[in-house]
């Protein structure tokens, strides 16, 4: 096949779903940037001057390419959801777009852009908060609103942390990302209770004709909910005890939620552990963080990389390996390729933590960038022909 048709088949392919473009520039910026930044730039940025490269670092993690994957997820979940027709075609590529954009923007360090950057954050985050709450409006189930809001109090933590940046203010810069991270564990946790017991069902029940597991419904909503009560704490500024406590509470019911999803020696399939432990990897990270306000150092910086690195990094992972069987046609059973995947990123979680518990650190972050890296590559090889393969037209409901 000559170049110029397989390139227009390959596009086809991608531009059907939201899912099936976003998914593979997550895993292409979730690999790249890190590795840049810590082999190549070494922990700098060429034009970042007032505000640390370590913010400009976190921030681009979460809202480059955690929030691609945020955009995907959004853009073809719930769509599926309500029954109304998904974005497609030249609309995702202008999207794409304004998100790389926004991403070289980061790379650089560029502060004189932070104006274009936050245009594009809103128009990227807002636009995605603003579509939702338009689903949610034209079928209004209480859930759809949950999302719709998590995704507004994103859009608005994401110009907070442009303005900071504009204006040099690392101290509130640090309080936005945090909120940041929070917001998307939210995010995570609503996004889990959707897909969780449809993985479990299928798991259960291949042939879909049944729904044998049913989840507590007391539990569905319980770690979100305490996040917006830590989340709540942290903007008001309330003491470190008070958030501590708070923390440690968010993380108890990240842990609780694995319980609710144990079904048998069915458990143990990578398709279930991998977003069970990103369920468990968020609570333990949690619990750290509530250790760190309390005067544990060590526990504080830990406990970021795990609720970051582990929670979300593998809950993205879970997303991308999961949705992207279902709606390539194929079946949710994960290839070695995905499972290798989740390994490594556990395993680069584990060297970045390391340090806070006295490790080296120079070989350590290196050593965690490459796995990193290497975890998102492999889903990104093993994954790139079904999502660009334009004949694999499936609609498997992920939730």
């Amino acid at each position: 096949m000559e170049l110029k048709p397989r390139l227009q088949r390959m596009g086809a392919g991608l531009t059907f779903e939201a899912l099936r473009l976003f998914f593979p520039l997550a895993a292409l910026h979730a690999a790249l940037w890190p590795l840049l930044w810590v082999l190549l730039l070494g922990y700098t940025l060429p034009s970042a001057a007032g505000m640390p490269a370590a913010l400009w670092h976190g921030k681009e993690m979460i809202y480059g390419a955690f929030g691609a994957a945020l955009i995907g997820f959004v853009l073809s979940a719930m769509p599926e959801w309500t029954g109304t027709a998904r974005l497609s075609g030249r609309a995702l590529w202008a999207l794409a777009s304004a998100w790389l954009l926004a991403r070289l923007i980061g790379l650089w360090g560029a502060e004189a852009l932070l104006p274009l950057a936050a245009a594009l954050d809103a128009l990227l985050y807002g636009g995605l908060a603003a579509y939702a709450s338009w689903l949610a409006w034209r079928r209004p189930v209480a859930r759809l609103w949950a999302f719709a809001g998590w995704l507004w109090a994103f859009a608005a933590v994401a110009l907070g942390l442009r303005f900071a940046f504009w204006h040099d203010d690392v101290a509130l810069a640090s309080a936005a990302l945090h909120a940041a991270v929070l917001v998307f564990l939210a995010l995570m946790a609503l996004s889990l209770a959707r897909i969780l017991p449809a993985v479990l069902n299928l798991v259960l029940d291949p042939t879909q004709a049944s729904t044998p597991f049913r989840p507590h419904p007391g539990r569905r909503n319980l770690a979100a909910g305490l996040v917006a009560v830590a989340l709540a704490a942290h903007l008001l500024g309330l003491s470190n005890a008070v958030q501590a406590f708070l923390l440690l509470g968010a993380g108890a019911a990240f842990l609780d939620r694995i319980g609710d999803t144990f079904i048998g020696w069915r458990f143990f399939r990578p398709e279930v552990l991998v977003l069970a432990g990103a369920a468990a990897l968020a609570g333990i990270g949690l619990i750290l963080m509530g250790l760190g306000r309390l005067g544990s150092g060590a526990a504080a910086l830990a406990g970021l990389h795990v609720t970051v690195m582990g929670g979300l990094g593998l809950a993205v992972i879970g997303v991308l390996a999961v949705a992207g069987r279902l709606h390539t046609g194929q079946s949710v059973q994960l290839p070695p390729s995905a499972v290798a995947a989740a390994l490594l990123l556990v395993a680069a979680t584990a060297l970045r933590a390391a340090p806070a518990l006295g490790m080296d650190a120079t070989w350590a972050y290196a050593a965690a960038s490459v796995l990193w890296a290497a975890s998102f590559l492999l889903w990104l090889t093993g994954y790139l022909p079904a999502m660009a393969d334009p004949a694999r037209r499936a609609h498997d409901k992920c939730g």
